[in-house]
């Protein structure tokens, strides 16, 4: 059982709270390996370079990580107060998300099962030093 009051436990749970500008898209309809390849693209650039790699990406998830990526950027601004010529891309991964299964028919009454997988997309930005 945590010890102190109440306001004093939510108080140290806000001190180790990260403060780095960050974006989330949950349930997105892409799976994790496909997201992964244009996340790795871009992990570790700075904003600019990583939006130009992303409006020429021919993957599906580029479209989707691009207007993730935008709306970080303006998280960082609006937010924290951030010049957008000195972020970068500090951490940026995609987690397993719920499947939907479908089922397909198939020959003499069978049955096979198409499985549509999600994706959580987190992008953190952080300013160079």
């Amino acid at each position: 059982m945590a010890k102190g009051h109440r306001s004093q436990i939510k108080r140290e749970r806000n001190a180790q709270k990260d403060t780095r500008p960050s974006a989330k898209l949950s349930y997105a309809r892409v799976s994790v390996q496909k997201a992964c390849f244009v996340l790795d693209a871009i992990r570790g650039k700075d904003v600019q370079t990583a939006l130009a790699i992303l409006e020429y990406n021919p993957r599906y998830a580029s479209s989707l990580i691009k207007k993730l990526l935008q709306s970080a950027i303006a998280n960082a601004e609006n937010n924290n107060g951030m010049n957008t010529e000195n972020l970068y891309i500090a951490e940026c991964y995609a987690n397993k998300g719920p499947t939907m299964k479908r089922v397909r028919p198939r020959a003499q009454g069978r049955a096979y099962r198409i499985e549509k997988r999600m994706s959580h997309i987190t992008i953190v930005l952080d300013e160079k030093k």
